[in-house]
């Protein structure tokens, strides 16, 4: 079908009444709401007892070297915000006004990111020892709550930073809004990557490094103290999955949020610039009920359990959400207050096809829940015939993990699609209204955020908790047993909030694929009849038409899936090379000081710290610079068509590629825990050290790599929609500036090539240390 400047229609023209404006600020202030119950439960998980004076030396050498990491993190991360900054400034905008709150709310969006990450971590670091303590002294329920409450905690600033952020925006720049939340969602989506990275790189490399010297060299426990990773992975915990994760979260809800007010005031009018907003505003109230419901009953595992408050949730947010709709639209949709004339022109309820739309997306989450926990679980077949192989090798180990991986992401992927496909089904014979269904599923999606980010949270605080037990050696008996339960249900619903940010991800990006053309079209529009012919305006027309099945669409496929595996390799090379460096680390310390292994010297902890904050901060800037260039090599040197096709790869190749990475981690993770169980050998067994080698395999499989791909595609669909005005206004000028446009992708590739460069030096340049192991097996 031919592409037509009347495809979408600019919002600019939008204003919204007493109604709307009283609405969105009752949506702002739930997000208060939010806030404030964050406060109550973080002081509900800080109340807990913080267990033996050994428990909580151990924690504060944790949390000590946590806030170490994020402090010189953000000092790097505030010279990119600084920068893009002052670029979005030089991009086109329909006025100064957007110019300027584009790029003031990219800056805050990026600051609310952090802060959600800071504030994941913080909590997360004083309630590890709590949970601990928890297990020693109360038992499995009381250890499981506080696990999940401090989830929920860091669950409730999410949504809450996130409505408040949105309906900020709504209210002071109406049916501008959309284009403001551009900077606001690209901030947030740019930090999370960062942090997911970094935080990545810092926590695999320790635990990676941890595991290969200790477990399988020396022979001694996963948590030993005697290993002078140890710390150094607990801080990894922390940084990585429970800062980055937080932080992707945020910035999923951030970015599908501005995916839907984008579409949804080009297909609802005033209507789609505040429904999108009364959707995740009705997730916060039920996210706030499913972390209170969530808490095992009599024999029930803390896996039923945290599932049962998941879907509870979801249930009432379906309810709800059907009331919203009902009260809210109109009935009929030539009653919208929209410029567009093909939805006007529909016969049709938008009441319940906008309804349809969000159910879809809340029974996505469900199925995925479902889904994940079938193929990562340790009662799950997949999950066993993993552990299975160790009996025959760590090469089996291996092969069956990426089996699995590779499997589980066909079925996870087409289950995706036919939502997407589902949910454009409803718009009809509307382009621009089936792209706006599909926005709002991914909304339906994320009524459950604030469930999710407490799943996510529980898995790093269980395992943490379960190294501060095996370090300080004053946990024992049925409570270690109770840890061990607890780190291995966290594995799973660890698995489960990556396959929903997955799904998140593709979700926000097939909308923004959307946005991106209503970008281009738009800027078309608004260009002075007398300053561009209206040849020069048909030519670029026919010339969209044209490259839509000409090779440079295919050639910016290839791209897009290029750069996703490219940073995929980035990702996990950055882990080997880090991890190497802990390794020779731990070694030196155990051959030059022969006390550590007897018990009567202590390790040196902070220089693993260091030497893995000094690592993953070095390996930060390369992949971040391919997420934000390459969209701009591709649109200004090979143009709007092409860069189109490049989302299309990136897009199609991301969500393959992440769920591959996190289901087959999770599955060698939980294969292990089958093994230390007492299964295929147990601990100590030839199994049982083909399963370490497994489950260091995935660990930057589904905890660096994996999960940072969310955040890429977003970046990269957010980085293309706020070029492709310049893009088209480059096009449409003079010979001078066809000579800017290449200009411009010239140098953004050359920036590339020179960090590719740069990296592969530092690689070969890594520190030569001896290979030999330092002690012999315990």
């Amino acid at each position: 079908m031919a592409v037509t400047l009347a495809t979408l229609s600019t919002a600019s023209s939008i204003d919204l009444d007493s109604t709307n404006l009283a609405l969105v600020g009752g949506v702002a202030a739930i997000g208060v709401v939010a806030l404030a119950l964050g406060v109550v439960l973080r002081q509900q998980v800080i109340a807990a007892g913080a267990g033996t004076d050994r428990m909580q030396e151990i924690a504060g050498a944790v949390e000590e070297g946590a806030h170490a990491y994020l402090r010189r993190q953000f000092r790097t991360l505030v010279i990119f915000v600084a920068l893009v900054f002052v670029l979005l400034l030089l991009l086109p905008a329909d006025s100064a006004g957007v110019r300027w709150g584009r790029s003031g709310f990219f800056v805050l969006g990026a600051a609310f990111s952090a802060a959600i990450g800071y504030l994941g971590m913080s909590l997360a670091v004083k309630a590890n020892v709590r949970v601990a303590e928890a297990a020693r002294s109360a038992g499995r329920d009381d250890g499981m709550r506080i696990a999940f409450r401090t989830g929920g905690t860091v669950g409730m600033f999410t949504v809450g930073l996130g409505l408040i952020g949105a309906a900020i925006v709504v209210l002071a720049y109406r049916g501008d809004a959309p284009k403001v939340l551009e900077g606001f969602g690209f901030g947030a989506a740019l930090l999370a990557m960062f942090m997911r990275v970094g935080g990545g790189i810092f926590t695999k490399a320790a635990d990676v490094g941890a595991d290969l010297v200790g477990k399988v060299e020396a022979g001694i426990p996963e948590d030993d103290p005697r290993n002078a990773a140890t710390i150094a992975d607990n801080v990894g915990d922390n940084v990585g999955d429970c800062a980055g994760m937080a932080a992707d979260l945020f910035e999923s809800y951030a970015v599908m949020l501005v995916a839907a007010l984008i579409l949804g005031s080009a297909a609802f009018g005033s209507y789609g610039l505040v429904f999108p907003l009364l959707i995740p505003a009705i997730g916060a109230v039920t996210a706030m009920i499913g972390i209170f419901i969530t808490r095992a009953k009599g024999g029930e595992s803390a896996l039923d359990a945290i599932n049962r408050g998941f879907y509870i949730s979801a249930v009432i947010s379906a309810v709800l959400c059907a009331g919203a709709a009902y009260l809210y639209l109109p009935g009929s949709y030539g009653e919208l207050s929209s410029p567009n004339e093909t939805v006007a022109q529909l016969v049709g309820d938008p009441r319940r096809a906008a309804l349809l739309a969000v159910v879809l997306g809340i029974v996505l989450a469900a199925v995925i829940l479902r889904m994940t926990g079938y193929y990562t679980g340790t009662d799950s077949r997949p999950t066993k015939d993993v552990a299975r192989t160790t009996e025959t090798g760590a090469a089996t180990v291996i092969l069956s993990g990426i089996s699995l991986g590779l499997e589980s992401a066909v079925y996870k992927v087409v289950t995706i699609a036919v939502v997407i496909y589902l949910a454009f089904l409803l718009g009809g014979s509307s382009v621009v209204l089936g792209l706006f269904f599909i926005a709002l599923a991914g909304c339906g999606l994320l009524t459950t955020v604030g469930v999710i980010v407490a799943m996510d949270t529980f898995g790093p605080v269980s395992d943490n908790a379960q190294g501060i037990a095996e370090m300080s050696g004053d946990v024992d008996g049925e409570a270690a047993q109770v840890l061990t339960e607890l780190d291995a249900v966290g594995n799973t619903t660890k698995a489960i909030t990556k396959g929903i940010a997955i799904a998140t991800a593709v979700l926000a990006a097939t909308a923004l694929f959307g946005s991106y053309t209503d970008a281009w079209t738009s800027t078309v529009r608004g260009i002075d009849e007398g300053s561009v012919s209206a040849d020069r305006v048909a030519d670029f027309e026919q010339m969209v038409n044209t490259q839509i099945v000409s090779p440079s669409v295919l050639v910016g496929v290839l791209i897009g899936a290029a750069v996703v595996f490219l940073f995929s390799g980035l990702a996990i090379n950055a882990v080997t090379v880090a991890a190497g460096s802990i390794v020779h680390e731990v070694r030196r310390q155990f051959r030059e000081h022969p006390g550590i292994m007897e018990g009567t010297e202590k390790p040196e902890y902070a220089r693993v710290v260091d030497i893995c904050t000094r690592d993953s901060l070095a390996k930060l800037a390369t992949p971040g610079l391919l997420a934000a260039l390459t969209p701009i090599i591709v649109g200004f040197g090979l143009g709007i068509g092409a860069l189109a096709g490049f989302l299309a790869g990136a897009i199609a190749c991301g969500a393959l590629m992440a769920v591959f990475l996190a289901n087959s981690g999770g599955a060698w993770d939980n294969a292990k825990k089958i093994v230390e169980d007492g299964h295929h050998g147990g601990k100590g067994s030839p199994g049982h050290e083909a399963a370490i080698i497994g489950d260091t395999v995935g660990d930057p499989f589904k905890d660096t790599a994996g999960p940072a791909i969310n955040p890429l595609i977003k970046v990269m669909n957010l980085v293309a929609v706020l070029i492709a005005p310049a893009v088209v206004t480059l096009y449409l000028g003079s010979d001078g500036d066809q000579m800017v446009r290449w200009g411009i992708a010239a140098v953004a590739l050359l920036v590339i090539v020179v960090a590719l460069v740069i990296t592969k030096r530092d690689d070969v340049a890594m520190a030569d240390s001896d290979s030999e192991p330092a002690v012999q097996r315990a």
